[in-house]
């Protein structure tokens, strides 16, 4: 049995790139979002050890075994003129959820927010994913019903870049 106290957290190491990428694809096996996924472990390896990295990544272990994962990265809001973190995953092995794992990635992002002086922490959920938003819930993030989230995917972005605009009125 597992108790609390033997389960620890820390920064990823580029050794837990390959635990990483298997919770990854189980989590798109999860969200039924299997033939969306790229990734691989040299692109992983990159995006979080590479020379300029693009994300952060910690690891919830217990005794030798990776059982989570949060993936997290810096946004800026001219709004408030500071940084944020947006929080890309949170992940937890489905023989491990349920234990306050979940909860204690999340604080732990909560904690760099903190130390890095950041004045959002933003991340979304899937509508259907009730387990996930009980959790959100119960540590007091707010659902924002009115913003919409839109994305281009890379064939779209390539055209929309490559598009001549006019200006009008010049």
């Amino acid at each position: 049995m597992i108790t609390p106290c033997s389960i620890t957290i820390r920064p990823a190491r580029e050794a837990d790139v390959p635990d990483i990428l298997a919770m990854i694809r189980e989590l798109a096996a999860f969200e039924n979002l299997e033939e969306t996924l790229e990734i691989t472990a040299a692109s992983l390896q990159f995006a979080l050890f590479g020379p300029s990295p693009a994300a952060s990544a910690l690891v919830a272990r217990a005794g030798y075994e990776t059982v989570g994962y949060a993936i997290f990265y810096p946004t800026f809001s001219s709004f408030t003129g500071r940084q944020g973190i947006f929080l890309d995953d949170v992940y937890v092995r489905p023989s491990h959820r349920k234990r306050g794992i979940g909860g204690a990635l999340l604080e732990r992002v909560a904690q760099v927010a903190v130390k890095r002086n950041c004045k959002r922490f933003e991340w979304i959920a899937l509508r259907w994913n009730e387990n996930a938003l009980r959790l959100y819930d119960g540590i007091g993030a707010k659902t924002l019903d009115e913003w919409i989230l839109l994305r281009m995917d890379e064939p779209r972005i390539t055209e929309f870049a490559n598009r001549k605009h006019l200006i009008l009125g010049c």
